[in-house]
């Protein structure tokens, strides 16, 4: 689980919330499998509208040039981003995201990470925080508006009820090079030292040494 900070600045936030108050929002439940179906109760924008895609165009481009990002979920496949909307008495009670995803007519991918990236303001809303239950405990997450919060797509978790207000969120997935969450772990926590030692010292010849066997670990592991 990984909080990224600023994945949006203030102007992108206020573009994206823009963008969405002309989408069209449907139920939510139109997209959940049999068994969410029955938890589920929020809106969402519909997958073909013009303005979430524009919205959506907008965080994938600012997603590829966030560098703690990539290092964290080595993108293979990154979905569309949707977004959510919660409003007073709306939920979306425990459920795990589905394994495998399809990204066209004749394409899947497997979903190795989950993301929502918050758009609303924490003090704009009370309740809808995402509950996840993993190997850490339950925890209750949630972020300022244009942060991100990275977990495993292994987890049941879930959004309690909003008792003011709404809360408005984007979602999506990533298939990562690297399937194993131990190994990008490992990968992220190497290349976070490396990037530290480099700060502070360029010229050590550790860097280099420690860089190498960053990119043997992922020739080991990637499934390109």
């Amino acid at each position: 689980m990984l909080h990224l900070r600023g994945v949006l600045s203030a102007d992108q936030l206020q573009e994206v919330r823009g963008l969405l108050k002309g989408a069209r929002w449907v139920d939510g439940r139109a997209t959940a499998g049999s068994l969410s179906h029955k938890v589920k109760d929020n809106r969402q924008t519909g997958e073909d509208d013009p303005s979430a895609l524009q919205a959506a165009r907008l965080i994938l481009s600012m997603l590829q040039a966030f560098p703690q990002f990539i290092s964290a979920a080595l993108p293979s496949q990154i979905s569309p981003p949707l977004f959510n909307r919660y409003a007073k008495g709306q939920t979306y009670g425990d459920h795990i995201d589905g394994a495998i995803r399809p990204t066209g007519p004749d394409t899947r991918m497997r979903t190795d990470l989950s993301a929502t990236l918050f758009l609303s303001n924490p003090e704009d809303y009370d309740g809808g925080e995402l509950l996840i239950r993993g190997r850490e405990g339950e925890q209750s997450i949630k972020l300022p508006a244009g942060d991100l919060l990275l977990y495993d797509s292994t987890t049941i978790h879930q959004v309690t009820p909003v008792t003011r207000g709404v809360r408005v969120a984007s979602f999506f997935w990533i298939q990562s090079l690297v399937r194993r969450s131990e190994e990008r772990r490992m990968l992220f926590d190497l290349d976070s030292s490396i990037q530290a030692i480099s700060t502070r010292l360029p010229d050590d010849p550790a860097v280099v040494a420690l860089t190498a066997h960053y990119h043997n670990l992922l020739r080991l592991w990637a499934e390109v």
